[in-house]
């Protein structure tokens, strides 16, 4: 018997995209032999839908079609098994089953532990991280505070809440000028080198604020790496064990990595127009990067970076295949960590294809991590069978407003 495998794609995110890519990049290479794939679609309006006709790229030139022709559903526990369910009609009825969730969602509202805690809460296996590292594994201040105490080499940060920007600005200057020029500022949980900027003067440094500001409520602000090397590795496991990619070496004539290096590949797209009429020209997403693969470095820099990614992957508690982000200083020859992608675009195939790990390989391991985990989490005590409310509000006089739990 196929195990039912549900893909969560999509949802209300400016990574929106670049997730429907990553989705249907992975659901073509599932093996048919073991799984039955089922594509669910959140839109940006949270609404979600099912249908074999989602797993076509060109379905997403017209947002109207998949109202029309997929099933608008919702996902939850039902006699033992996790079920969609139709919204709408007049028979409400259970379109399919599902035995075990498989987001491949990138950004805020989905990635950052929001859709993990929902698919937690009803209890149904799923692949990548739980709650805690996705939230640790999105939230940059969050990341980057954990490798601090464990001494994980980086560039020196600050960070602050729009709020704090507003109403204290001079403040917020007077920590951002302890670190030095040229910075980089980021929105602290989206991905995807969206809101990014690199600044060399007070005056852009503001101005890489106010754009940040558009996408996050927390802003991040560190020191830039001069004669950028950028090197990325993804690691695949969980707490227990993990195991690594080759490393790639990222090409750009950009000071940082942009949107458009990442999903447009020859740089001529633009943010604003890479949405739905740009999917099928991007369809490559991560893929299409301009990248170097083995990276071009020596034995003791690959080794360096490869037990600096192992010890920040089971820091932040990751699981699944996440890709961690380095810079090297060339001139210095100094390597810093930068981020972790806890569900990578593309779910970084290409790193693994250079150990001859192909992509269906990939997400066969990935979900056998996610059956692992579920089973993990499900020997452990969460709840009591003992009930302390019975007969509380009779003996304690919880009606009356007098009662106390001691």
């Amino acid at each position: 018997m196929k195990i039912k495998v549900g893909v969560i794609f999509g949802g209300e995110s400016v990574e929106h995209e670049v997730s429907i890519i990553s989705a249907i990049q992975a659901m073509n290479k599932m093996d048919e032999e073991k799984y039955e794939v089922i594509p669910i679609y959140i839109t940006k309006d949270r609404e979600w839908y099912t249908g074999d006709m989602l797993k076509d790229i060109d379905v997403y030139q017209d947002f109207n079609l998949i109202k029309k022709y997929s099933d608008n559903v919702v996902l939850y526990y039902k006699d033992g098994s996790y079920v969609l369910q139709k919204k709408n009609g007049l028979f409400k009825n259970c379109v399919k089953e599902i035995d075990i969730a498989f987001p491949i969602v990138h950004g805020t509202n989905v990635e950052d532990g929001a859709l993990q805690g929902y698919l937690q809460t009803i209890g149904i296996p799923f692949v990548g991280p739980n709650v805690y590292a996705a939230v640790a594994g999105q939230d940059k201040s969050i990341m980057k505070s954990i490798w601090k105490e464990i001494n994980l080499p980086m560039k020196d940060f600050t960070c602050f809440y729009d709020s704090d920007y507003r109403d204290n600005k001079d403040e917020v200057m007077r920590k951002i000028n302890k670190l030095k020029y040229p910075l980089v500022v980021k929105p602290a949980t989206t991905g995807s080198s969206v809101g990014i900027s690199y600044c060399e003067t007070e005056e852009k440094l503001i101005e890489g604020i106010e754009e940040a500001i558009q996408y996050d409520t927390k802003i991040l602000v560190e020191e830039a790496t001069e004669n950028l090397l950028e090197v990325n590795v993804a690691v695949m496991g969980n707490y227990e064990s993990q195991k690594l990619s080759e490393l790639e070496e990222v090409l750009t004539d950009n000071k940082i990595l942009t949107y458009q290096d990442k999903y447009v590949g020859n740089g001529k797209g633009k943010l604003k127009g890479a949405k739905v009429s740009a999917l099928k020209s991007s369809s490559k997403g991560m893929a299409s990067a301009n990248r170097r693969i083995p990276a071009e470095i020596d034995k003791n820099m690959r080794e360096e970076i490869e037990s600096i990614a192992l010890k920040a992957f089971k820091a932040l508690g990751s699981a699944g295949n996440a890709r961690i982000d380095f810079m090297i200083d060339s001139k210095e020859k100094k390597v810093y960590i930068n981020e972790l992608n806890s569900i990578p675009g593309s779910l970084a195939f290409y790193l693994w294809d250079a150990k001859h790990i192909n992509f269906s390989q990939v997400l066969d391991e990935m979900i056998n991590i996610g059956i692992k985990d579920y089973k993990k989490r499900m020997s452990k005590t969460h709840s009591f069978e003992t009930n302390i409310l019975q007969g509380f509000a009779v003996n304690k006089g919880l009606k009356g407003g007098k009662g106390k739990l001691q």
